[in-house]
């Protein structure tokens, strides 16, 4: 009797221990789902937000997921700056386009702002497209890109050069004042304040 009692407590520890490496593999591969192409849940929440907002754009495909800049610290402030609504343009090196064989922004492109982490913050459509020599940007654009009334095209200058110039920087290439920058003015489509 002693024999039996112990291959039932062996048996029932035994499914115990299968029971929870079942569940363990559950949980993984829904971490997997979540996030499995690398893009975080938050990018599908927000999106299927807006379309659950927005019907007309039920079958439309999750757009591209992104944030601006290359290091935490302004890339969260960039995406604080759109949420806020402040920060409405950006701005690339039209030798990165040319370079890379792809297309120019196109209007009415959306694209799902993110902050360093990938969390998304909003969502943004893109409304005019212009291609313009870096020492031909107004005050006014300079304004829209960088989100402040306070010498923004000083401040762009500044800034854009330093970053296209350590772009550049990596294929022997330097910054001029002719150089062509695409200028993408956008709108924040989401959330909605």
């Amino acid at each position: 009797m002693r024999h039996l009692a112990f291959i039932l407590i062996l048996t029932l520890i035994n499914c115990k221990s299968d029971k929870k490496k079942e569940l363990n593999a559950k949980v993984e591969t829904e971490k997997v789902l979540i996030t499995g192409n690398g893009i975080d849940k938050s990018v599908y929440d927000m999106w299927n937000n807006y379309k659950e907002s927005n019907p007309e754009f039920k079958k439309d495909e999750l757009p591209d997921s992104d944030f601006f800049h290359d290091n935490k610290k302004d890339a969260n402030h960039l995406a604080k700056l759109i949420v806020n609504e402040k920060k409405k343009a950006s701005s690339g090196l039209y030798i990165w386009y040319r370079d890379a064989n792809a297309d120019l922004p196109k209007i009415g492109t959306k694209l799902i702002v993110t902050d360093f982490d990938g969390i998304a913050q909003a969502i943004i459509e893109t409304k005019f497209v212009d291609t313009i020599p870096f020492n031909e940007i107004s005050n006014d654009y300079a304004e829209m890109d960088t989100g402040t009334t306070i010498k923004p095209l000083e401040k762009w200058k500044k800034a854009h050069w330093e970053f296209f110039a350590k772009a550049l920087k990596q294929n022997g290439q330097r910054p001029t004042n002719e150089m062509l920058v695409v200028c993408e003015r956008f709108e924040k489509i989401w959330p909605k304040h």
